[in-house]
């Protein structure tokens, strides 16, 4: 069960992911062959994708948070096993495209939500592990807009320039 002072935060993680969501798929068709084309670099299609799954991480953990008298157990496994998935496999087809930190982090919180949604549905009346869950979907939140600023800022994808080292 949600506790009832925390299902106003839910609902607009709700909102929020949907709406990230959205302006993902706006920034993606503005230069849809530089992210997904035949000739482009993994690099930007991963930090899309990467985006793409903690967004929806979170979006469906906090759609389901909102539902009245809903364990959160079943949906925090699912989807913490569907990203797990989603982000290992990308790693596996293109290792080089993404940073080992913020992989590292992806994995951490991922294996973290699967933990709770264990004890969610062993324990479903425990609100300290609703509170914890929440906050793994601010991590999940922060990895999606840290993948996402780096293929809008143009630091995905294009290859270090050799040179002169950058003096300080």
């Amino acid at each position: 069960m949600v506790p009832d002072a925390i299902v106003g935060y839910f609902a607009a993680a709700t909102a929020a992911a949907g709406a990230l969501i959205g302006l993902l798929f706006v920034a993606i068709s503005l230069k849809p062959e530089d992210i997904f084309g035949e000739s482009a670099q993994a690099t930007p299609r991963r930090l899309a994708e990467s985006s793409f799954t903690a967004l929806v991480n979170a979006f469906f953990v906090s759609l389901v948070a909102i539902v009245p008298r809903t364990n959160l157990g079943w949906v925090s496994c699912i989807m913490a096993l569907l990203s797990l998935y989603s982000t290992l496999a990308r790693r596996i087809h293109a290792p080089d495209a993404s940073d080992i930190g913020t992989l590292a982090f992806a994995v951490v919180i991922y294996l973290g939500q699967l933990g709770i949604g264990i004890a969610l549905l062993v324990v479903p009346g425990d609100a300290d592990l609703v509170y914890r869950l929440a906050y793994l979907t601010v991590a999940a939140f922060a990895i999606a807009l840290a993948r996402a600023w780096a293929l809008m800022t143009g630091h995905a994808g294009k290859p270090k320039a050799p040179g002169k080292p950058k003096v300080s």
